[in-house]
């Protein structure tokens, strides 16, 4: 639903395009010329399926860093993005008749690949609460799991609501589904795009090294590499063999140049990604503070991310809104609808944009949401 709004006006000189989850910053040089020394020292040939060993070395190191606690290569894998990282997971984890429990409003792609198996994707959906800030049900998301149920899949921080699970509900989905046989399955592409602490709660600070746990990330959002095609899984080591076997039926191995890029993301870049967040959470502030004013919209304030997802009252088709108000405002959003039912009624701002163009933006749609 979010191409359905945007293909028809990609390009659009009159049309200021905030539906995409993209960052509006280019990739840091130094990460770009690390790419190019790599194409120069002829880094073009097949690799390991697993990926890189020296990239899988240096994730090793940094995700260990960053959990205070020891994670060996054996429980990483390089994968061509946080997407075919979801993909793999639900090619290793779902048969036909299975189901998997997500947590909504999510990136529909998290749920259409458990679809794409012949699985059932089962979403449970985080409520506002009289505050408006989202709130899950544990109870109610374990009532709709059954014995076909082979993992639950928690996207935190979340896209499209800036909801961050706390640590403590972390540990009780974690417990919980080891006792009943499934994985947890923990999206956390966002993990270090937090604001009020310096990086989200990760399953990986409360689990033990065989827990039933996968845990996915992506270069994108934290080192403006979209476009590069970069993730890797945090996983329990038997699971290894499975995953490079993916990998191989995939893709082979994930572009070699472009893993010896994230190597230098990662050794090199706490400088950009400290400064990209802090610039992330003024245009947050920006954006919170002017939607909050106008009489239709209720939203909470987005806890990690780059997204704001706001309600609007007496929108009934959140597609079609979008579509108007491109038509009206020359605006682009994301409609609801697109991260699944309880998504309807909302629309999702991406502002990971520049303040002068966010500005514009609520200027132009401030009338109509009024």
């Amino acid at each position: 639903m979010i191409r359905e709004v945007a293909e028809l006006n990609i390009g659009r000189d009159d049309v200021i395009p905030l539906w995409f989850g993209e960052p509006n910053e280019a990739t840091p040089d130094f990460i770009k010329q690390a790419a190019i020394d790599a194409l120069e020292g002829d880094q073009v040939f097949y690799a390991q399926n697993r990926g890189v060993p020296s990239l899988r070395e240096a994730l090793s190191v940094y995700v260990s860093d960053l959990h205070s606690r020891t994670i060996g290569i054996d429980r990483l894998t390089v994968t061509a993005s946080g997407m075919n990282a979801i993909m793999l997971v639900s090619q290793a984890l779902i048969d036909k008749g299975d189901n998997m429990v997500v947590v909504g409003p999510v990136w529909p792609n998290c749920c259409q690949t458990v679809q794409v198996m012949g699985g059932e994707a089962r979403q449970v959906a985080l409520r506002p609460d009289e505050n408006g800030l989202w709130q899950l049900d544990i109870d109610a998301l374990f009532d709709l799991c059954d014995d076909r149920t082979r993992a639950v899949f928690v996207n935190s921080p979340g896209n499209p609501t800036g909801w961050v699970m706390k640590s403590s509900e972390q540990r009780v989905l974690l417990d919980e589904c080891k006792k009943r046989g499934m994985y947890v399955v923990a999206d956390e592409v966002y993990i270090r795009l937090a604001y009020e602490q310096p990086r989200a709660p990760s399953f990986l600070d409360i689990s033990l090294a065989d827990d039933p746990l996968i845990v996915i990330n992506s270069f994108s959002k934290t080192w403006s590499m979209t476009g590069w095609r970069l993730g890797w899984l945090t996983h329990p080591s038997v699971l290894g063999d499975t995953f490079s076997v993916l990998n191989e039926f995939n893709i082979a191995s994930p572009t070699t140049f472009v893993q010896h890029a994230g190597l230098t993301a990662i050794e090199e870049g706490e400088k950009f990604v400290a400064q990209m967040v802090e610039g992330y959470r003024q245009k947050r502030d920006l954006v919170f503070q002017r939607l909050k004013a106008m009489p239709r919209v209720r939203l909470s304030c987005p806890e990690a991310a780059f997204y704001a997802f706001f309600n609007v009252d007496g929108m009934i088709d959140s597609l079609e809104y979008s579509k108007e108000l491109i038509e009206t405002t020359g605006v682009g959003l994301a409609p609801g609808r697109a991260f699944g039912e309880a998504g309807e009624g909302w629309l999702r701002l991406c502002f990971a944009s520049e303040p002068d163009l966010l500005s514009l933006a609520l200027d132009r749609i401030e009338p109509a949401l009024s």
